[in-house]
């Protein structure tokens, strides 16, 4: 389902009356400011943000902001957070244009502009009794993170949970205390490969989507997660497909260059959809004709 451009997870404050309580505008952001920076890799860094009116933003596990920096621009970034815990605002952010590199510069006390959330989320309860199968690469790994936490937080729930994930190379592998956490402590089967590595790597190199047909899960009461570079993404569900997992359980989150966030711009739109609302979370079973059209 479509989100409502009118939904904002702010609440009426104590002793206003919520009879005559609206949304905010989602055109106008909220004043953040970055409380702390973590660089990941060479080119990556999480912000966490504040509100500075100390209304926390909620957020379901996928979604989305549209970042502010002021005097540069806007750009819609995932929300990496644990939506199941307190606690600041966090996006990790890869440094590749103008400004992507004003958010990931800023330094602690930075004013930063919100808006949002946005988007549909990968509802991870729909996997509660079945196995879990997250695939990966790069970047996508944020985007996923709130999900995989939200596993975590309620493990006993789901059965076997695999994390296949791919990187460029060994220094480009984002959160690796977690993905060491997640093995250890939580029984997700987590599985790396990179593209390529030094002769000190002793790990996997090679796609991520060949590890598909080796990984151990029930295909057939399973939910698969996919989030990466967009030809990944299709091979990957491919590759899920073949290993009998149904395409309406197959979620895709995807990326396109949104500018409004509420399904006005038509930047985000993929022929029918508008991935800012309808999105970026879908299923498979709705994305595979529209994947077939190259640069759609």
């Amino acid at each position: 389902m479509s989100t409502p451009v009118t939904e904002r997870t702010t609440e009426p404050a104590p002793g206003d009356d919520p009879g005559t309580w609206t949304a905010p505008d989602p055109m106008v952001p909220r004043l953040f400011q970055v409380s702390a920076v973590r660089l990941d890799t060479r080119d990556t860094v999480t912000l966490a943000l504040e509100p500075l009116d100390g209304v926390p933003l909620r957020h379901r596990a996928g979604q989305f902001t549209m970042l502010h920096a002021f005097g540069v621009g806007e750009v819609p970034i995932s929300i990496c957070g644990d939506p199941t815990a307190p606690g600041p605002l966090l996006h990790t952010i890869r440094d590749v244009g103008a400004v992507t590199h004003a958010l990931v510069t800023a330094e602690p006390g930075t004013p930063i502009g919100v808006r949002g959330p946005f988007g549909t989320g990968w509802d991870v309860t729909d996997a509660v009794g079945g196995d879990v199968v997250v695939v990966t690469g790069g970047i996508g790994l944020a985007p996923l993170r709130p999900a995989i936490l939200e596993v975590v937080a309620r493990r006993s729930e789901f059965g076997r949970v695999v994390l296949l994930y791919g990187a460029r190379s060994p220094e480009d592998i984002l959160f690796g205390s977690d993905l060491a956490v997640w093995a250890a402590d939580h029984g997700i089967v987590v599985e790396v490969t990179v593209d390529y590595g030094p002769p000190t790597w002793t790990g996997r190199v090679g796609l991520v989507t060949s590890l598909v047909a080796r990984a151990g899960f029930d295909p057939m009461n399973t939910l698969a997660l996919v989030c990466g570079p967009e030809v990944m993404m299709r091979h990957a569900a491919t590759a899920l497909l073949d290993r009998g997992v149904p395409a309406g359980r197959i979620r895709l989150s995807m990326e396109r260059n949104m500018k409004c966030g509420v399904g006005l711009c038509g930047h985000c739109q993929v022929r029918e959809l508008f991935l800012c609302v309808d999105g970026p979370v879908l299923g498979y079973d709705r994305l595979a004709p529209l994947m077939e059209v190259h640069e759609l």
